[in-house]
């Protein structure tokens, strides 16, 4: 992987992982298309997925700062809004954890299957926002412990490279009638600790090592140029994306999704 390739790579990662148009899906077909595959491509998406939790950090700062505060605040009884937020995003991780711990193995073995794969996903992905767009369940204007687990599963499913994991928890969250502009900000809150916990992992086993990383055949300098590029471009796709929520306009994405997974299950076949 020369420079460019990081960076068109990273620019990519930071825009997708937003955008209901799946971010691994993408990176599959840029990797295969750059001829990217093994390990430098792994070490390459941990990095980059980490750039996108760290734009993230910068533009909800202050509602993560308001879930710290009131995480300590313990006067009175029962749980502050702080604490049941937290909670709520605690109950979300189960899922994709039982993922990460147990079907790991599988979950990497279906990246390195093809962009078949990744086109029915995408065509999943458009079902989803599509149905999502023209349900009308009843309004909720907090999101409980039920919603956020079932919303959590379907972060889980979207481990599968072109189901969107921004695009399923918000067109789940839709669904189940969760308010929109909570619905993002909690959206792209609870991807934070799964992605964080395994670059830490990825990290102890040395993957994210330098070292280690150019024996993989990817250079520092691709990585840290990736890793900026995805950053920025994922602070401009993350405050975009909450606005698009608030408007309702998913279905647009629908249709890109839909458009990408018929190409790409076109070139599979050809």
């Amino acid at each position: 992987m020369d420079v460019i390739d990081a960076l068109l790579m990273g620019l990519l990662q930071g825009l997708t992982e937003y955008l209901p148009v799946s971010s691994s899906g993408h990176l599959a077909i840029a990797s295969h298309f750059f001829g990217i595959e093994g390990e430098a491509n792994l070490t390459f998406t941990v990095a980059v997925h980490v750039a996108t939790v760290f734009s993230t950090l910068v533009i909800l700062w202050k509602d993560i700062v308001w879930i710290f505060k009131g995480l300590f605040d313990f006067k009175g009884p029962g749980m502050n809004e702080s604490q049941r937020y937290a909670l709520n995003i605690l109950v979300s991780m189960i899922p994709v954890g039982i993922v990460g711990v147990f079907f790991k193995d599988y979950v990497e073995m279906i990246f390195g299957s093809g962009l078949l794969i990744v086109g029915i996903c995408l065509l999943l992905t458009a079902l989803l926002l599509t149905f999502s767009y023209y349900a009308r369940p009843r309004q909720k204007e907090n999101i409980s412990l039920r919603d956020a687990f079932i919303i959590g599963l379907s972060q889980a499913c979207a481990v599968l490279p072109g189901l969107s994991r921004s695009g399923t928890t918000i067109a789940t969250g839709l669904l189940l009638g969760n308010n929109k502009a909570k619905l993002a900000q909690f959206s792209f809150l609870m991807v934070m600790p799964p992605i964080l916990g395994e670059a830490i992992l990825d990290v102890a086993k040395g993957v994210t090592h330098g070292v280690e990383a150019a024996s993989a055949g990817i250079g520092m300098w691709p990585l840290a140029v990736g890793f900026v590029a995805a950053f920025v471009s994922g602070c401009l796709a993350c405050k975009w994306m909450i606005n698009i929520v608030k408007k309702g306009k998913l279905v647009y994405f629908a249709v890109y999704c839909a458009v990408v997974g018929v190409a790409l299950i076109v070139h599979h076949c050809l």
